[in-house]
């Protein structure tokens, strides 16, 4: 058993261990996709293995399409030469499901992957044939917000050089945009499936970015920028997606390998990639995307993706940022590093972080949450809180998710306290937005509630406010007000001055609270959320 396409040949072998494999025909699929090429997509990583080609690959299975993906990756070429290629872009997709059980599919549903590198003559010749083909509808993207930055190694060279060889990511991705300009100018969908907010603004902004340069240096033929920012022409549709996808996992790489499969040896690229012929997900997962294709797309809403206005992907996207996941996620991130835990899921067993979060999405966040009205807030919070989160498989840690708190804190909890202001609420019956603000102090702290110090997580903003808090020490009284001052009234942190609210004095008050001695964090958690 191997993932090949050879070894797909012994389907009985697949089936008898409980795999559900390709039922389409590839090779007719194969032709179709290489000479009138749909979808292709940037970003040859695990989200994309787990989820749209897994969607792709069902919608095959039933006859609702006859291609498939193109994948292409721009900065890790190791992916697809070690890890693509080799396995003829076929992978195992195990689905950790929160009963303890695991799903196998094999999914086959990637005809072809290549690399976006100007000097492999082979594919970035192939990559302009299929960006000039008229019958491309969607190019997609899983490459990081950073990976549309304007400020990346070599976009201030390749905003200077003729665009046919450029070493920036988003060069790359323009130049064959312009290649597809030059070739008669057909329309086109530019969909980031990243997650970050707007991340179709992002997108066009790094766009346009290029698309002027050329014009204003002369490097481009005239009307490349018109093209681009004509919406019957190029858009750059908003998304939301929302899927757990942990690196490759070696208790799966050993359930696949009692089962039989050869060659599951994971490559760690020397761009220190970790790719794996398998990957493992959560079950749950979102794609809502904002329905603007000029030139067509394929019936992805059969295969569950959501299509609706621009509007109503932003307010899914607030749904789950500021109210139903995200803040949820940070509560326990925080309390969990404070507790000494090392799993998410291991504190959903916790009862006291379990009524925290529960009363932090039901009781706080729900009476002001968005309601996007194509996802149940309430259902979602449901499914986070009883299925997502307490996922024994997902091997998500409180000190990953502490990452860059700061620049978390005025989305994910400031937002609810502005709706509790413009509503006229009482932000007195707020219990836990206040202590996961006072948790967050404490916690910068780096002395966790035993006593013992450990190392925080990174965050831009710790040379700052970490030196406010170094004077505070377990036991000691100290004056809560002169210390906590200087970052509660920061709106950058926050979302607002916390002082033009009564709960910076709610703040200062479990700050102090949670100093008072070994043990004080679990007793100001247990007392606040009883």
């Amino acid at each position: 058993m191997k993932l090949s396409l050879e070894g797909l040949s012994a389907s009985s072998e697949w089936n008898a261990k409980g795999y559900s494999i390709p039922t389409f025909d590839y090779q007719t699929v194969q032709n179709a996709t290489r000479e009138q090429p749909c979808w292709i997509h940037f970003g040859a990583g695990n989200i994309f293995r787990a989820f749209q080609a897994n969607v792709v690959q069902n919608l095959l299975n039933v006859g609702l399409l006859d291609r498939g993906l193109i994948v292409a990756e721009g900065y890790d070429y190791e992916i697809i030469e070690k890890m693509y290629r080799p396995h003829d872009n076929i992978g195992a997709l195990v689905t950790l499901k929160a009963n303890g059980s695991v799903e196998k599919t094999v999914v086959a549903s990637i005809m072809e992957s290549l690399t976006a590198d100007t000097g492999n003559t082979g594919d970035w010749q192939r990559l302009i044939a299929v960006f000039s083909n008229p019958s491309l509808q969607m190019v997609s993207f899983t490459i990081t917000e950073k990976g549309y930055l304007l400020t990346a190694p070599f976009v201030d060279e390749d905003m200077i050089s003729v665009p046919h060889k450029p070493r920036s990511y988003m060069g790359k991705v323009v130049a064959l945009l312009y290649q597809r300009y030059v070739a008669g100018g057909a329309p086109i969908a530019m969909v980031s499936m990243d997650n970050c907010s707007h991340n179709g603004d992002k997108l066009k902004a790094a766009v346009l970015g290029f698309a002027e340069a050329w014009e204003k240096n002369g490097l481009c033929k005239p009307g490349f920028l018109a093209y681009c920012t004509n919406p019957e022409k190029v858009t750059f549709p908003w998304t939301m997606i929302d899927k757990i996808t942990p690196r490759p996992d070696a208790a799966i790489e050993k359930i696949l390998a009692a089962d039989g499969i050869e060659e599951l040896t994971p490559v760690i690229t020397a761009k220190k990639t970790y790719v794996a012929p398998f990957v493992n997900a959560e079950e749950c997962q979102y794609l809502v995307i904002e329905d603007a294709f000029p030139n067509g797309r394929p019936p992805l809403e059969k295969g569950g993706i959501i299509f609706t206005s621009r509007e109503t992907v932003d307010k899914v996207e607030k749904m789950k940022v500021c109210t139903c996941l995200n803040p949820l996620h940070t509560a326990l991130a925080i309390s969990g590093c404070l507790l000494g835990y090392t799993l998410i899921s291991k504190e959903m067993a916790d009862s006291d972080l379990k009524t925290m979060v529960e009363i932090l999405g039901y009781t706080e966040g729900l009476p002001v949450v968005v309601d996007p009205g194509i996802i149940s807030p309430r259902q979602f919070i449901d499914e986070v809180v009883t299925t997502r989160i307490p996922n024994p498989f997902m091997p998500d840690t409180p000190q990953r998710i502490a990452c860059d708190t700061s620049q978390k804190l005025p989305i994910r909890f400031g937002e609810t306290v502005k709706a509790y202001l413009k509503e006229g609420m009482n932000l007195s019956n707020l219990r836990v937005i206040p202590l996961v603000f006072a948790l967050w102090l404490r916690y910068l702290m780096a002395i966790d509630d035993n006593g013992t110090a450990f190392e925080l997580s990174p965050d831009p903003l710790l040379p700052e406010v970490t030196p406010l808090v170094a004077g505070v020490s377990l036991g000691t009284p100290f004056d809560a007000h002169t210390v906590c001052q200087p970052i509660l009234s920061r709106a950058d942190i926050f979302g607002l001055n916390l002082y033009e609210t009564p709960l910076a004095a709610t703040v200062e008050q479990l700050f102090a609270e949670l100093c008072s001695g070994p043990g004080a964090v679990r007793q100001v958690i247990h007392r606040t959320v009883m």
